[in-house]
């Protein structure tokens, strides 16, 4: 059964692609000269960072039809801060009761539309037409294929989230909302009296007819989104540890699919919430991965050895959380920060209109401003040269340096020769500053011109004229 959802998925997208010209040729692929980024045809490093937001796919309302999502927008507020990346959210039941999360004041808010179409005269639990998980919603898949494309306009990558696992967890009355509920479709996916305390099964592989219509709708997914080279997936937001081995199958089915079509996107697998481990990531066949806080990842974020690209997520360390250091310490150990932006205060009001939220989006994006400024693909992370211990290096010739308390950082030139320009960067109002040149051959001492205790310097040598 497997294998014949791959052949419908291999025939619907000969189907799809008939009379069109498939525009995927510049997709992010690991670096294989530093595989701590994504890189594409221009052999530069692809460094993401931005914001995300919950319903930037699915709208999230009270009531349905009305303050419905400004997708154009949001894209105008990731491109006004300097972003060229998110996560495209999936919401998996057809409401959020926000008390899950411990709003102060919760509500309950309709989610549509839905991947699948609500056919017939029974009644679904929330009064309308219960789902046919046979038939696809086109309305669902034109939003989908329009949202990754505008964003692909704007030059902004778009990880295209699968599935949601900590809703179906969390949300009260989760599960009696979801499609897959044996009151809400006409597919008998389940028996009636199936308990509702069973109900993360269905990201367990325990129901092999349920795998495969998630397969299904995978394959519609890849099929609708396929085209665009600003594509990412990721398997599953915060699912439970128990979803492990799913979790791993549908890594391997979307590399699958792909192959056969003869495409490649990454694919990501993001912190198993709650109790998940990081090894369960690491160990994985994703391409890249969003860690917990275990190892310091919210705090002192490790430096990146290379074993996979990290998207350092505050979803998955703080929740709506984050600051200016966290984003500049991530981004000098090699890792991808991106930030679950309270955005406009709509779905969760917590963070929205703070200061502290605003120094996490304007510091995303001045690292990015960097990275493309650097040779970033041949720039490693160093805890040693620097007595800051944040320090990407490209050896003699470029290095990047944050310090996060002090004016004054000793570098380590000892082992280089040749002059370097210095640039100061005030990470706090984006202020630059031009220092005097240094020389090689020893340890230097570079002091910031800033008021503040914290600041960025940036050595280039004189003789790269890149």
């Amino acid at each position: 059964m497997k294998n014949q959802n791959l052949l419908i998925c291999l025939f619907v997208f000969v189907i799809f692609c008939i009379g069109c010209t498939s525009k995927q040729n510049n997709a992010l692929l690991v670096s294989k000269v530093n595989p701590r980024y994504f890189t594409d045809n221009s052999g530069k490093a692809v460094y993401l960072t931005g914001s995300h937001t919950w319903n930037n796919l699915v709208e999230m309302t009270e009531t349905e039809g009305m303050n419905t999502f400004d997708y154009e927008a949001y894209l105008k507020f990731l491109k006004s801060y300097n972003h060229n990346f998110f996560r495209l959210w999936k919401w998996d039941m057809v409401n959020w009761n926000t008390a899950g999360n411990k709003e102060k004041n919760s509500r309950n808010l309709i989610v549509y539309p839905q991947p699948w179409l609500r056919t017939g005269s029974e009644k679904a639990s929330d009064g309308k037409p219960k789902f046919d998980l046979t038939k696809f919603n086109p309305e669902y898949f034109e939003r989908l294929k329009a949202r990754v494309e505008a964003a692909d306009k704007l030059n902004i990558y778009v990880s295209v989230m699968l599935f949601e696992g900590w809703g179906l967890q969390f949300s009260p009355g989760s599960f009696q909302n979801h499609p897959f509920h044996p009151s809400n479709n006409i597919n008998k996916t389940l028996p009636e009296s199936f308990p509702d305390s069973l109900r993360l099964e269905i990201y367990e592989l325990k129901h092999e007819n349920i795998t495969r219509l998630q397969e299904a709708y995978v394959c519609e997914v890849i099929n609708t989104v396929t085209g665009f080279d600003n594509v990412l997936y990721e398997i599953s937001n915060e699912n439970h540890p128990a979803s492990l081995d799913w979790q791993y199958q549908m890594i391997q089915f979307v590399k699958q699919v792909e192959q056969e079509m003869g495409n490649s996107h990454p694919v990501g697998m993001t912190f198993q919430y709650k109790g998940g481990k990081n090894s369960a990531l690491l160990n994985s066949l994703a391409d890249w991965i969003s860690p917990n806080p275990e190892g310091g990842y919210r705090d002192n974020p490790p430096a990146n050895t290379g074993s996979k690209i990290i998207v350092a997520d505050t979803d998955h360390l703080g929740g709506i959380w984050g600051t200016r250091q966290w984003v500049w310490k991530s981004f000098l150990r090699g890792l991808n920060p991106v930030f679950m932006d309270p955005y406009d205060g709509k779905i969760l009001e917590k963070g929205a209109g703070s200061d502290w939220a605003e120094e996490v989006r304007v510091a995303m994006g001045h690292t990015l401003h960097f990275a493309e400024k650097m040779d970033l693909i041949n720039m490693v992370p160093t805890e040693t040269l620097s007595s800051s211990g944040f320090c990407l290096v490209k050896e003699g010739q470029e290095y990047l340096i944050y310090i996060p308390e002090g004016k004054d950082v000793k570098l380590n030139l000892s082992s280089v020769s040749g002059e370097f320009t210095v640039e100061w960067f005030n990470p706090i109002d984006g202020t630059i500053s031009q220092g005097k040149m240094v020389s090689g051959n020893r340890e230097i001492t570079l002091g910031s011109p800033f008021s503040a205790n914290e600041a960025v310097v940036y050595l280039k040598t004189k003789k790269d004229k890149k």
